[in-house]
Order: structure tokens, then sequence, then C-alpha cells
């Protein structure tokens, strides 16, 4: 490989972006399953003709192998290996967690 002046070999910049898996941010709508959440992302676009901006949902199951994600949570996934029918994706990072307000007290409230 061709060495530049500062000694180091010379890298293309597609060798880089071409191990990059794809990451996405979305809203937690269940846990339900073992180690497995639901993800609501929404993608905004604007109309190719009339220029309004439209959003698109979509859902991807994802892997939590701690259980940690719960419903409400804004979570970052990352594309992986087929995990299972459906899953394609595993949590990287939870980016902010939801205000959980227990059950008990809404139950109180309204009797």
């Amino acid at each position: 490989m061709p060495e530049s002046a500062s000694g180091k070999t010379a890298t293309p910049k597609s060798e880089h972006a071409q191990g990059r898996r794809k990451e996405v941010v979305g809203e937690v709508v269940a846990n339900r399953m073992a180690k497995t959440i639901v993800v609501k992302v929404t993608r905004k676009k604007a109309h190719p003709f009339y220029g309004r901006v439209i959003a698109r949902n979509k859902k991807f199951y994802a892997h939590d192998e701690k259980n940690e994600a719960h419903v409400g949570d804004f979570v970052r996934i990352e594309e992986t290996r087929p995990l299972s029918k459906l899953k394609r994706w595993k949590l990287k990072d939870i980016i902010r967690k939801t205000a959980l307000v227990p059950e008990i007290t809404l139950e109180q409230e309204s009797r």
C-alpha cells in the first residue's frame, strides 16, 4: 500500500464507512417479551410534490439483553445479525428514561 509523507498507510474513505452499522433513535412502545423491545422510529420527510413534511412510523424489534428499557424510553438501536424471525436490531443505549408514575396512586385518585 502506498505510504503518505507522514509514514502512515493511506486508507480510502469508503473503507471506514463500509463496516458501519445503521443506528436509529426511537421510542419504546412495548417490552412485554423476554429480552425484546419494540421500538417505534419516526422519520420526517418532505413530500416530493407538495413539500409538506410527512411523518412516517416504523416499528423495529430489538434485543434487550438486560431488560433495562421500559415503555416510553427513547433508545438508540443498532443493526445486527438476525437473532430471530423478526429481531435484527439490538439496544445500544438508553437516551432518555421516562418519568414513571406509580399505578397505585392513579387507582386511588380515580375512586
